[in-house]
Order: C-alpha cells, then sequence, then structure tokens
C-alpha cells in the first residue's frame, strides 16, 4: 500500500464494501482513494505495514511515516534505549532501526580502550597511536594509577608511568644501583650513571676521556701519574701505561720503563736482556769487569 491519505468515519449512507460486500450503512468505515471498506478490509487490503513490529497499522492507530516506511506510534520508539521519538529528533540507520539522537552519538564515538564504553563530546580524553581513552581510564599498568596527560612509556600493548618504568625497565647504575633514565655510559658491559663515573682522587667524570682502571678505582691520567703511578727507577718520571714505554721493568723493588732499563756504564738497553746489580747500580753483563 502507498502512502495515501484515507478518512475514517461511520456510514450514514446505503455503500457496501469494496471487498467483502458486507453493508456498511451505520458501521465505521474506511475511505482511501475513492473506495469504502470496512475496518477488518482495510487492515487486510490496504493498512501500511509498521516496519518495527510489522503487523498493519490499523485505522484506530496513529500512524507515522518517514521516507517511504511506516511505524505505529508506540513502536516509533529508540533502538537502543526505547525513549518515544514520537516529536523528537532521531536518525534511520541499519536495518531500518530508529535512534534518538543521544545513542545516535554515543554509538558513533570513539570507544575508549580502557572501559569500553564511548568518549562522547565533552569528555577529556588521551590520545596515543590512533587509540584513545577517557582520561581517568588511562593508567600505568604496574601500580594502576591515573597517567592521565602525565609522562609515559608506552611497552607494547602496556603503558607505564615514569617510576614503574624505572624500576621495571631501566638499567641500574653499577655504582649507585639506581635507574639509569637517561644517558650514561657503559664499561666492562656495565652500565654507569655519568656523574657516577668519575676520578677516584679528583672526582671529576671521565666519560670520553683517558682513565685508568686500579682494582675498583678508576683515575684520571693526572692523577693517575701524581698519585697512583709507580716513578722508573732511571728518569723518576711516572709510569703510565700511555704512549711510549708501554712495557714496565720491574726488579725488587723498583720499576723502570723498558726504554730507560739500560746499563749505566755503557747506556745498552737491557729490556729482556741479562744484567747485573752492582751497588745499587744496572750494568750490562760486560762492564762489571772492567769497572
Amino acid at each position: 500500500a502507498g502512502p495515501g491519505s484515507y478518512t475514517v468515519g461511520t456510514m450514514s449512507e446505503r455503500f457496501d464494501c469494496h471487498y467483502c460486500r458486507d453493508p456498511l450503512q451505520g458501521k465505521k468505515y474506511v475511505q482511501k482513494e475513492g473506495r469504502h471498506c470496512c475496518v477488518k478490509c482495510f487492515e487486510k487490503f490496504c493498512a501500511n505495514t509498521c516496519t518495527e513490529c510489522k503487523k498493519p497499522i490499523g485505522a484506530d492507530s496513529k500512524e507515522l511515516h518517514f521516507k517511504n516506511r511506516y511505524w505505529h506510534d508506540n513502536c516509533f520508539r529508540c533502538f537502543k534505549c526505547y525513549t518515544s521519538l514520537v516529536n523528537e529528533p532521531f536518525m534511520l540507520r541499519e536495518n531500518n532501526k530508529v535512534w534518538c539522537s543521544n545513542c545516535t552519538a554515543a554509538e558513533d564515538a570513539p570507544r575508549c580502550k580502557g572501559c569500553f564504553k564511548p568518549i562522547i563530546a565533552g569528555d577529556q580524553n588521551v590520545e596515543y597511536k590512533k587509540m584513545v581513552w577517557h582520561k581517568d581510564c588511562f593508567t600505568c599498568n604496574q601500580c594502576k594509577q591515573v597517567i592521565g596527560s602525565g609522562s609515559f612509556f608506552p611497552k607494547g600493548d602496556e603503558f607505564y608511568c615514569v617510576s614503574c618504568h624505572e624500576l621495571k625497565f631501566a638499567k641500574t647504575c653499577a655504582k649507585c644501583k639506581n635507574p639509569i633514565t637517561s644517558g650514561g655510559l657503559t664499561y666492562q658491559e656495565q652500565p654507569w650513571h655519568s656523574e657516577c663515573f668519575i676520578c677516584s682522587n679528583c672526582k671529576k667524570q671521565l666519560g670520553g676521556k683517558r682513565f685508568t682502571a686500579v682494582e675498583d678505582q678508576f683515575y684520571c691520567v693526572e692523577c693517575y701519574k701524581e698519585c697512583v703511578a709507580k716513578k722508573c727507577a732511571g728518569c723518576k718520571n711516572p709510569i703510565t701505561g700511555f704512549g711510549r714505554g708501554t712495557s714496565v721493568v720491574n726488579y725488587e723493588d723498583e720499576s723502570w720503563h723498558d726504554y730507560c732499563f739500560k746499563c749505566t756504564k755503557c747506556a745498552r738497553g737491557l729490556a729482556n736482556k741479562r744484567f747485573v746489580c752492582h751497588n745499587g747500580k744496572i750494568y750490562c753483563a760486560e762492564c762489571p769487569k772492567r769497572l
């Protein structure tokens, strides 16, 4: 049946129903498109079908229509919240279901990754890589405290506040045992804060500089020469192991640069050669014979 209008009344004249031919005089009838019919035949042959309940919309019912679709007035309700939409704004969605404006907005709104409820206009939210949360739903995976709009660290599908990330993932300094959150350096496969990797004597930072390790202590070149290095018994300068003369000759309680370990008389170099000690001085094997 089309959307054509019809009238309902009580027949005062001698008309018969267009369909069943029953007399209509004194009875309720419906006139549609120039035809008169009884109420039963109207529902059977002429009435529109309700889009929602699929039943005929009888002559006694209030009918609403929109885009060639028809509803009983009490069937014209929001598919989601069942609120009556008579005289209310609505939207026709998939499967010919009508929705109120509030439910439409909620359905089309992005869903919070935390609570899975819609994030509607006016809600404070957090967005990260095409994901969105209510501000109060964006929490630390470890301590469960709200991160909100604060700083955080992503780890796969998990998110951590700064404190929990430091405790769980940051490298620990070999000296102070506290987390290294930025910068730092590595020595012998161990991580250090730059401010912890310092000269044991002058406390200057050693990152990127030459230094010497003595057991568990580190020294810059200057402090090592001054405070730690042995003095060459020949030239009296420190034996540092840097540059020329990295080889050292040790004899009894004294040490020499390898190039300083030479015969007192003929100055022949004696490193890795036979020598003689006479009156506290070093000689080659031949020179003591000539004294």
